[in-house]
């Protein structure tokens, strides 16, 4: 495939994602949050069956930046980690595999609270 297809069919399946995503909000009662839980656990189910690494290979940046693919690294890095630990692999391959995401999002969330000064309700 071309560089432009790529970039084309990241475009449109990281769109579909959020489009499903913002139907969810206006069509339903269902808080952001729990949109979040939702779409976390469907990448990690996703990617458990195999179903989402065939989008990812697909799609790329498509489908591993939304949070579908935050789920489908969790559930990859528990399985990688289960092949080569075994049974300890369910509790350490998910936080091995997301944590340079977790830490990027611990940072630049603090980096925001000390710029913007955020105020409590």
């Amino acid at each position: 495939m071309s560089l432009f297809d790529n970039i084309l069919n990241a475009f449109w399946v990281g769109g579909l994602i959020c489009v499903l995503g913002q139907i969810l909000i206006d069509k339903t009662k269902l808080m952001p949050g729990r949109i979040l839980v939702i779409y976390v656990c469907a990448g990690c189910i996703l990617g458990a069956v195999g179903i989402y690494g065939i989008l990812v290979d697909f799609a790329g940046a498509g489908a591993t930046v939304p949070l579908t693919g935050f789920g489908y690294n969790l559930a990859k890095g528990v399985m990688e980690e289960i092949d080569s630990t075994g049974f300890l692999g369910i509790f350490t391959g998910g936080l091995k595999s997301a944590a340079g995401g977790i830490a990027g999002a611990v940072l630049f969330s603090w980096l925001a609270a000390c710029v913007f000064e955020p105020k409590g309700k």
